[in-house]
């Protein structure tokens, strides 16, 4: 008998540690149109948040940071180890709506390697690149760049 899962393909699904949970599920709802696809917890009764957001085809988690079991948020550690590129195509208003929504741009739009591109820190301290690429991406097999 089939698994239900194995016509999945093989993904990448970042899982971002924040404090305060339910505000970061909101947050990334007003700024990018996120879709909550799950969520567990996240109520008066139980604050902490595990949640799995979409945007488009593209998914990512959230859920509150958990020191014991080393998963820990921008905040605790004073920055970031990643940064999150989100593919769209008009990467302005998507910065603005950010922006409007409590992110802080670290900088604007512009053409920069191919691509039109921007940049935000959210609310907890996660960096997101919001651009589009201008020429054919990924780059033909041999053909080195990035964004």
């Amino acid at each position: 008998m089939p698994r239900r899962n194995d016509n999945r393909q093989t993904s990448v699904s970042p899982q971002l540690s924040v404090r305060r949970g339910r505000a970061a599920v909101e947050f990334y709802k007003a700024a990018f149109g996120a879709v909550e696809d799950y969520r567990v917890g996240g109520t008066d009764d139980d604050e902490s948040v595990v949640a799995q957001l979409s945007v488009g085809n593209a998914s990512f988690g959230v859920s509150d940071e958990s020191p014991p079991h080393g998963n820990f948020s921008p905040e605790s550690l004073g920055g970031s180890t990643t940064r999150m590129l989100l593919i769209v195509e008009d990467p302005e208003s998507v910065v603005e709506r950010a922006v409007a929504a409590g992110a802080t741009e670290i900088y604007p739009v512009g053409e920069q390697h191919g691509w039109r591109l921007g940049r935000i820190e959210d609310p907890f301290g996660h960096h997101w690149e919001i651009g589009k690429p201008l020429v054919d991406w990924p780059p033909a097999a041999g053909h080195h760049g990035s964004p």
